[in-house]
């Protein structure tokens, strides 16, 4: 049985901060595994003592799912490896792509919601899935322009599930943003998608650069309407993991562990033992 609970992303500018935790405190801590493979010296100790204080699930960066080219399986390799070095509950991947040839791009761009990208992608997930050994999840991403669609971004999303055979990491602040700037309802995006199929959730913030642009930057604290999101959510699908996403403004970090009790708090007003399923 998945573990589940509120975290924390375990970044290297607060690990200090978030060993110093009691460990009731956080129910797990989730790692981006290409910053913390294959180190040594004082980030390896930190990761050690980690692993060894709370559960750990992974969130992939660098898999690029959408790549037209081959998968790199010198770098899936060293991830099975890691999952060896450090047990993991949930390992998970973004629908999208970042990387083309030898260049790494610097953002998470969004794949054509085409038939033929379905087909590439859930190839190349199941092809991951049996190497590992293991189920990933894809999380749907927030993305700013549509490429060239050919169905709604839950049909592709639940498509690829479903060819795939793969789990969901739902991303509510992504739908949020996705909702805002592309100007759909958000609770009717989330009744399409195969709710069953989730395993974990991620809750972050944004920033608002104009009265018709969003943008998604992990940097702010979540706010009041992608929170009602989130308790939709809950109502909706048995008890999963919730990450709090924080990738940068970690001054405030009184502020931040606040934010983790806000989704406690939700938590734990729905998901008990009897709890509401699609």
């Amino acid at each position: 049985m998945v573990m589940h609970g509120v975290g924390l992303g375990f970044r290297k500018e607060i690990a200090e901060d978030i060993l110093a935790l009691e460990t009731h405190e956080l129910a797990f801590l989730e790692l981006a595994p290409e910053n913390w493979m294959r180190i040594g010296g004082r980030l390896r100790k930190l990761l050690l003592q980690a692993v060894e204080k709370f559960p750990i699930t992974c969130h992939g960066l660098s898999l690029s799912l959408g790549s037209p080219e081959p998968l790199d399986w010198g770098f899936i390799t060293q991830l099975k490896e890691f999952f060896v070095e450090v047990p993991i509950q949930v390992y998970s991947e973004h629908l999208s792509y970042s990387k083309c040839g030898n260049a790494h791009l610097y953002d998470l761009l969004p794949i054509p919601f085409t038939n033929e990208a379905v087909s590439h992608v859930s190839s190349r997930i199941r092809q991951v899935q049996e190497f590992l050994g293991r189920k990933i999840a894809i999380e749907n991403v927030s993305y700013y322009c549509s490429v060239d669609p050919e169905m709604e971004e839950a049909e592709f999303i639940s498509r690829v599930i479903k060819e795939s055979d793969c789990l969901l990491l739902l991303d509510i602040n992504n739908i949020y943003v996705n909702a805002f700037n592309h100007r759909y309802d958000p609770f009717e995006f989330l009744k399409k998608l195969p709710l069953d199929r989730v395993i974990n959730i991620h809750m972050a913030g944004h920033e608002k650069v104009s009265p018709s642009l969003i943008i998604d930057t992990h940097a702010s604290a979540i706010i009041d309407p992608v929170y009602e999101l989130f308790e939709w959510v809950v109502k909706h699908i048995r008890p999963v993991p919730v990450l709090l996403e924080r990738d940068f403004n970690f001054g405030d970090f009184e502020g931040i562990m606040k934010e983790v009790g806000m989704l406690k708090k939700i938590v734990k007003q729905h998901w008990v033992e009897e709890h509401v399923t699609c």
